[in-house]
């Protein structure tokens, strides 16, 4: 699934695996790597893959995000480009029209899902629809409410009829295909983006420094959120690290329901100035570091 940032895709996966393996959030640029959801829809294992926004990079981070959003689209057997169908027609952002172009050249016939059809007039979407399909690059185009789930079983069922015969990847009962320490890093970073604002969100990152399974069947874990400037951890930590402790408390509840068992959280902040432009910290997130 490729998109322009926002469009909806990580709230999409979600949709269509019937569970949440990737975090959401208002904010634009979100995802930051290839989150990968297994969905059985009858006979067919389907693996979907989420992939960061695509629009034009300024900074490392921002283009090592772009890279892996063409890798994805490019190892996948099909493709769904995700539109935010609200845009009015004479507005359809840069970045659609630059992953169009992308889609084009690679000479692929990907799938075009209207989204968020529920907050948009039927006349506004079939006029949508016509103009993205004018070029006749889109095999398939599906009008769809990722969040209300309007529209997404057809979509998955188009999908899993379109998929090559093959042996399945994955346990059936398997959901995501992430390591459990990228999941709860990427968990508690959700909930800082979530109380964090402006550019400060995209200057952090968070990772998990330490597992440890203990004999009461529960989990310690140990994460260190890294900030590039001395102020920006003040802010991260709040008033009497009141906003840090709050974002750990959510992060540990909603680990605790994705584990079925007690979680113990710790979370740290340090400041790193450079991590920006640090290799490590690019494996860490799941991104290949670009020179």
């Amino acid at each position: 699934m490729v998109g322009a940032p926002n469009a909806g895709k990580s709230t999409l996966l979600n949709a269509l695996v019937g569970g949440k393996v990737s975090i959401v959030t208002p904010k634009v640029q979100t995802t930051r790597s290839r989150v990968t959801g297994v969905s059985v829809i009858g006979n067919t294992q389907c693996i979907f893959v989420d992939t960061p926004g695509i629009f034009a990079p300024g900074r490392r981070l921002e283009k090592a995000m772009v890279d892996a959003a063409w890798s994805g689209a490019h190892d996948a057997d099909t493709t769904v480009l995700l539109v935010d169908s609200r845009r009015r027609i004479e507005s359809v952002d840069d970045n659609t029209v630059r992953i169009i172009a992308g889609l084009s050249e690679s000479g692929t016939k990907p799938i075009l899902a209207l989204n968020k059809v529920d907050a948009v007039a039927k006349n506004k979407l079939l006029a949508l629809s016509e103009m993205l399909n004018s070029d006749g690059t889109f095999q398939e185009t599906f009008m769809i409410s990722a969040l209300t789930g309007d529209g997404v079983t057809d979509l998955s069922r188009f999908i899993a009829q379109s998929l090559p015969v093959g042996h399945w990847l994955y346990p059936e009962d398997q959901m995501a295909d992430m390591p459990m320490r990228l999941l709860a890093a990427e968990t508690t970073r959700e909930k800082l983006f979530m109380q964090l604002h402006q550019e400060l969100p995209y200057h952090l990152t968070v990772e998990t420094e330490n597992w440890e399974e203990r004999s009461d069947g529960s989990v310690r874990i140990d994460q260190v959120v890294y900030v590039s400037r001395s102020t920006h951890k003040g802010i991260v930590l709040g008033k009497g690290g009141q906003l840090i402790k709050s974002v750990g408390s959510a992060s540990r509840r909603e680990l605790e329901e994705a584990l079925e068992r007690r979680v113990h959280l710790f979370v740290y902040v340090k400041v790193r100035e450079g991590w920006l432009d640090e290799p490590e910290r690019y494996r860490e997130m799941g991104l290949e570091y670009p020179r």
